[in-house]
């Protein structure tokens, strides 16, 4: 006689965000703050490393693709790993593992040495964002899923915020290695508490038929009143799926949406990315002042930050693709006007801040809207692969920047040309809107 049913979907849907949720929330948030700080560090620190180790902007270049390379692999290669073993060990050997080469950083005397630890570090880091957004989407009720996961996301701008306030309190008393100092000691009490306090996917347990003691403990967190004893068959709604879980994201009708995804994340992370590094150091040789440049290169992280609170509650009202497209038009238009009103401090920090609510802010509706698509089998694969892809795109922005500006090309041209790939973002939106499904994004 077979025993009772439990529905771990159901159980979700029925939760309340209660102490355990806060916990899983704030323990992925600082996953994504520490992804966001290290990201943005570079570019804070670039002008104290051009002036300490006396070399040109422009050299500085590979060393920003090298860590973004690095996570492009790392989103390629790693987060197939989370699909398959789970969310939790891949989230805490990452972070583990990005405390030591932070730490490393500290002691690099060349730009070679940066340029590999850079790419090392940057592997490592690859795989956090798509596992810890797959995560927290799993333990949300389907009404609060995508404002959760844009929530959660809203740490990585925090971090890259926070790197721009840290930067521009240590470096000047302390030096850049400071920054690195602090970026390697927090990860580091961040990884040990997440070995106890972490929780797994349930689904991802259930599908991979792991102890009834395991799913039941993270069961009872959601509901403390189940009841459940040997006999409980727990189930998920979905199917397993043991094929390549790459393969798999092109199949099911799902090809079409796949590749419209990664076009979009691929345009928008080389504006993200050329605009995070470059920024500080462009504005710098409009004739502001180290600090000031670096307040005005955190205010596009501080948009970016609003960006991802505000539009989690517009996408549940009007549709990812609707939003979307109003925040590349926009974004477009703010980037091309950076370069225009340098000289006018307020209208630069409205430029900026706009362009960081568009970009920075758009960036994790773009993978939120991955992580809704995908099922629990392919969560982590469809976002990780999205992201991966879009990498490219942040590995190709910082290297063409150093290579006009070693091109002597003037800001205002930057800019104009770093608009385009926001206008190309808007209409792969519009295509997806309009594309079998997305009606439903």
């Amino acid at each position: 006689m077979k025993g009772p049913e439990l529905v771990v979907e159901q159980v979700v849907e029925q939760s309340r965000f209660g102490a355990f949720q806060f916990g899983l929330l704030f323990l992925c948030g600082l996953c994504l703050i520490i992804d966001g700080f290290d990201v943005q560090a570079m570019g804070y620190v670039a002008p104290a490393i051009i002036n300490d180790w006396n070399i040109s902007k422009a050299s500085l270049g590979p060393v920003f693709g090298a860590g973004l390379f690095g996570m492009l692999l790392g989103s390629l290669v790693l987060t197939p790993v989370g699909d398959r073993y789970g969310r939790r060990p891949v989230l805490i050997i990452s972070t583990l593992f990005f405390s030591v080469c932070m730490l490393l950083t500290t002691q690099v005397q060349t730009l070679d040495a940066l340029l590999v630890l850079r790419f090392i570090t940057g592997f490592g880091l690859g795989s956090i964002m798509p596992n810890a957004m797959a995560l927290v989407g799993e333990f949300s009720p389907s009404s609060s899923r995508v404002t959760r996961m844009m929530l959660v996301s809203c740490g990585f701008t925090v971090g890259a915020a926070a790197g721009g306030f840290v930067s521009a309190a240590l470096i000047p008393a302390h030096g850049w290695h400071a920054v690195f100092w602090v970026g390697g000691l927090v990860p580091l009490l961040l990884g040990i508490a997440m070995l106890f306090w972490l929780p797994e996917s349930i689904q991802f347990l259930v599908l991979h038929k792991r102890p009834l003691s395991k799913i039941s403990r993270w069961l009872r967190k959601l509901d403390p009143a189940l009841v459940i004893n040997a006999d409980t068959r727990i189930v998920v709604k979905e199917a397993r799926n043991d094929g390549m879980p790459v393969a798999e994201l092109f199949r099911g009708g799902r090809a079409g949406i796949t590749l419209l995804l990664w076009l979009i994340s691929f345009m928008n992370l080389i504006n993200l990315y050329f605009l995070s590094n470059w920024l500080p150091t462009l504005i710098k040789d409009a004739g502001y002042t180290t600090g000031m440049a670096v307040l005005i290169g955190t205010s596009l992280q501080v948009g970016g930050v609003v960006g991802t609170l505000t539009l989690g509650w517009f996408i549940n009202r009007f549709g990812f693709t609707k939003v979307l497209g109003a925040c590349f038009i926009t974004a477009c238009v703010a980037i091309a006007l950076i370069g225009k009103v340098a000289a006018v401090p307020a209208l630069l920090f409205i430029a900026v801040v706009v362009a960081g609510f568009c970009v920075v802010g758009g960036q994790p509706a773009v993978n939120a809207l991955a992580g809704t698509y995908y099922p629990t089998s392919l969560r982590s694969t469809g976002i990780g692969w999205a992201l991966g892809i879009g990498r490219i795109g942040s590995v190709v922005g910082p290297v063409i920047g150093g290579q006009l500006i070693a091109m002597q090309w003037s800001n205002g041209s930057l800019f104009m040309a770093a608009a385009v790939p926001a206008l190309i973002s808007a209409v792969m939106v519009a295509r997806l809107h309009w594309s079998k499904g997305g009606a439903t994004a």
